[in-house]
């Protein structure tokens, strides 16, 4: 068996599978085998039943050789540690769930498994998944494949590792403030935000274990080694909780080629920090895309963006608090009497969005259509708007207790570490599509990728311009450690 079968891409490994050249049993000893080789060093798998993950892989020999394989039919996978999976640990990161062994499926967990998936384990995430790095007091820290000294990013750090890796041919993530679109940056992945509300996030937590409601502003999407990837394990998760509700159907694609594909560019802009490694990245990606046909600008949408951002930070903040103890939530708000009303600083926002009441939720709620509608006719002339998916490349381990304490290094300069939501925000306020590309490396060797935000419902467009750029060379590289 090559060395490089767990590297490629799933949608190759699934033609091999089809082929019958390798079998589901032998990629899952495979993936198990990598886990064990590099696991100890990484800590990006928590949870593993290699016994009922074999009895899947059998499953799904079964149907291959009778040739009524399903979508993703014998491919080992590995789910964010946030998505109850039924007879594994699910812990979210929380010591206080250490021992919490779900019943049943998170809802794009049971579709995943329905489609042949072989759910092999559950990969690493900071407690509740609120960290821009991948660390608790359960599983330890996990570490970049591309440099163990820094973060794979968070709160998806394990799940891009295990891809990055060849632990799993794809993952599960979940996306909030850039919890896909940051780990797949920092890995070297392609990740996939989808639009908000087309793939179900009932069976994450949080909210709380067991709970029906699924969250404003959060989504759930794949990252993976190819663009075609994220477009395979999409078609299997998108839809609602019920198994009766009805199932969206997507555009078609924009364009499938640069070829008059309309590109607005913003490698920069004043509201959000971008090292030059960053934001060279976009404007790189921006120039293979326009030499091969397509129409590339600098337009950007009649949007406040320092206003986008803030009001993602009240609303982010209101859910994020909703979720927490009511001690630890009091205490929060409590601190808004600290800040002046104009304060904008990363605590002033925390403090203020956890005490929203309903008067001031609708308001926000006013405005924020008012910019949904402006990226809408922004949208009307553009395919997609690349910028960058987070100011940085990959940081060093900081797991100091004070988030607001951490700073970012952008170019030598130091910055406040949430800065890290705010490339992010641009497309989660309004509920856009966004995918990551890989495009490059910095003097370091760490990935560098750009972020492709495309309009309402567009997803299938924005998968399309990730693989544009893959087809011009913005490929996912494994990592050093696999040869050394």
């Amino acid at each position: 068996m090559p060395d490089t079968l767990l590297t490629l891409a799933a949608s190759a490994q699934r033609r091999l599978l089809l082929a019958r050249e390798v079998s589901a049993v032998e990629l899952l000893d495979a993936a198990l085998a990598r886990i064990a080789a590099l696991n100890p060093r990484l800590d990006a798998v928590v949870a593993l039943d290699p016994e009922a993950a074999r009895r899947q892989a059998a499953a799904s020999d079964a149907r291959l050789a009778a040739g009524t394989a399903l979508p993703l039919d014998g491919l080992p996978v590995t789910i964010k540690d946030a998505f109850d999976v039924a007879g594994l640990v699910s812990t979210a990161g929380a010591p206080a769930h250490r021992e919490r062994v779900p019943e049943a499926d998170a809802a794009a967990v049971a579709r995943l498994r329905a489609a042949g998936a072989v759910i092999l384990g559950k990969s690493n995430v900071p407690p509740w998944s609120g960290d821009f790095q991948t660390t608790n007091a359960v599983y330890g820290t996990t570490r970049n494949p591309y440099d163990p000294e820094r973060s794979p990013g968070g709160s998806s750090g394990g799940a891009a590792v295990a891809v990055a890796t060849g632990m799993s041919a794809v993952e599960l993530g979940s996306d909030l403030g850039g919890s896909i679109r940051w780990p797949a940056h920092a890995c070297g992945l392609f990740g996939l935000k989808p639009s908000w509300g087309l793939v179900s996030t009932r069976g994450h937590v949080p909210p709380e274990p067991g709970a029906t409601r699924e969250g404003d502003l959060v989504v759930a999407g794949p990252l993976a080694r190819s663009a075609a990837d994220l477009g395979l394990v999409l078609d299997v998760v998108l839809g609602p909780a019920a198994p009766d509700g009805l199932r969206p159907r997507l555009d078609p694609p924009r364009r499938t080629a640069p070829e008059g594909l309309r590109v607005a560019v913003m490698a920069a802009a004043g509201f959000a920090p971008a090292a030059s490694a960053v934001s060279g990245a976009v404007t790189e990606a921006a120039d293979l895309l326009r030499r091969a046909g397509a129409r590339v600008d600098e337009a950007r949408p009649a949007i406040d963006l320092a206003e986008n951002f803030r009001l993602f930070a009240l609303l982010n903040h209101a859910l994020v608090a909703a979720s927490l103890p009511p001690a630890i939530r009091d205490r929060i708000a409590a601190r808004a009497r600290d800040f002046s009303p104009d304060d904008d600083s990363h605590p002033a926002l925390q403090a203020r969005g956890a005490r929203l009441d309903a008067a001031t939720y609708g308001a926000l709620q006013t405005r924020r259509a008012a910019i949904h509608a402006a990226w809408t006719a922004f949208f009307a002339d553009h395919d997609v708007l690349l910028c960058p998916p987070a100011p940085v490349p990959a940081i060093p381990h900081d797991h100091g207790p004070d988030l607001h304490a951490r700073r970012l290094s952008v170019d030598g300069a130091a910055h406040p570490y949430f800065d890290l939501l705010k490339w992010p925000s641009l497309a989660t306020l309004s509920g856009l599509p966004a995918a990551v590309a890989p495009v490059t490396r910095d003097p370091a060797g760490l990935p560098v990728g750009v972020q492709i935000i495309a309009g309402p419902g567009q997803d299938r467009t924005a998968i399309a311009v990730a693989g544009m750029l893959e087809a011009l060379g913005c490929r996912y590289v494994p990592p050093p450690i696999l040869t050394t």
